[in-house]
């Protein structure tokens, strides 16, 4: 049997990693934490019918400049190879009130562990809807 490499990453870690660096930097509206989790040329998708973002970090900065975390939640990690899918939930203050932002984000891990590929599908509502998971 081949000996593990010890810079590689199993997926599942990775996605772990990639929902508490999510939770934390978002209910801190800090990218760093973020932006730390992606591989320096990976494909940002914030929806699946918009071009990928210049970067991640990009996204984040502009994402959280214009809204108001109100609370987030993020699902268990489902896992499958070198991808992961998680569902994530978030109450946001917006002028008029609260919105609901809920969606699901696909990822692709490198053997580093970083994300090489991001999609998210999402959608929003106003009013506050409690999370089903």
């Amino acid at each position: 049997m081949p000996r593990r490499d010890d810079s590689v990453m199993d997926a599942r870690t990775a996605a772990r990693n990639w929902v508490d660096a999510w939770t934390q930097g978002w209910e801190a509206a800090d990218p760093d934490p973020i932006a730390a989790l992606y591989a320096d040329d990976a494909v940002f998708r914030s929806h699946p019918f918009r071009e990928p973002e210049a970067s991640p970090r990009a996204y984040v900065e502009r994402a959280f400049a214009d809204e108001s975390l109100v609370e987030c939640r993020f699902g268990e990690p489902v896992v499958d190879r070198d991808r992961a899918a998680v569902e994530y939930w978030a109450i946001l203050g917006a002028p008029r009130g609260e919105e609901t932002l809920t969606g699901v984000t696909v990822l692709r891990f490198g053997p580093d562990g970083r994300v090489v590929e991001h999609c998210d599908y999402w959608s929003m509502q106003a009013g506050r809807t409690p999370p089903r998971f």
